[in-house]
């Protein structure tokens, strides 16, 4: 079946798993060596109509969290709406959209992720998700930042949430009220909050020494490990399973 995604990390994953993608969103752009000849038609909230019914794909993959409805209604061809919330939603969504695409590769992924599931990993303030320490420090609680200009952060109920607490850092819940709540500054923050600044989606790497000038714990982490839920954060997983060293 050929496949249309625009979920980044939905891409990754069908192309691991050998399904046919034939259009994929702008933001897709793992594995760089496959997607360089995959047309996009859209980013991860618009849909170029003519450019899928020109990609030839007979079915739309989307999720709920990253695209839109507008998305969904306007698709001219049926779509696969995933809802990836936390690690534990994985395993049944990989298994349910194998089944929609005949995708035995898909499954073995929904398989590697059950077993993933289950094991009891060191924790990720270390190589590859910690990036580098910017600012250490003895600090109680942890907080996920990935935006600045507002400052946005990272409520313990999403995806990143869960990848933090599978591995022993849950996040601490300020009481926000929103998934991903906008911050007048951080000087709301209690100063014994380590506080992590992902690689993306905004660029902090370009920026480390305004977060110095913070004077707070700080470290830059890997966003696309805790993030992308597919391939990509298992085989961070993976390089943490201390049964596979």
């Amino acid at each position: 079946m050929k496949v249309a995604s625009l979920v980044p990390s939905i891409t990754e994953t069908l192309i691991e798993a050998g399904v046919d993608v034939v259009a994929r969103s702008r933001f897709c752009i793992h594995p760089a060596d496959r997607v360089s000849s995959i047309p996009s038609v859209g980013g991860t909230k618009d849909l170029d109509v003519q450019g899928l019914l020109k990609s030839g794909a007979e079915i739309l993959v989307l999720d709920r969290e990253e695209n839109t409805k507008p998305m969904a209604e306007k698709s001219p061809i049926p779509i696969h709406a995933l809802h990836i919330q936390s690690v534990a939603d994985l395993p049944g969504s990989f298994e349910g959209l194998a089944h929609q695409l005949g995708a035995p590769g898909l499954k073995e992924i929904a398989d590697r992720w059950r077993s993933a599931l289950q094991v009891q990993y060191p924790s990720l303030l270390q190589p590859p998700a910690l990036i580098q320490w910017i600012e250490q420090g003895e600090f109680e609680q942890v907080m996920y930042l990935i935006w600045r200009k507002p400052w946005m952060a990272v409520r313990a109920d999403t995806f990143i949430g869960s990848m933090m607490e599978l591995c022993g850092w849950p996040l601490h819940d300020f009481g926000f009220a929103t998934k991903y709540p906008s911050l007048e500054g951080l000087d709301q923050i209690p100063d014994n909050t380590l506080l992590l600044f992902s690689s993306e989606p905004y660029p902090f790497a370009k920026h480390l020494e305004d977060i110095k000038a913070l004077g707070r714990p700080s470290a830059l982490v890997d966003g696309e490990s805790l993030s992308w839920f597919g391939v990509r954060s298992l085989r961070f997983l993976d390089g943490l399973n201390p049964n596979k060293l």
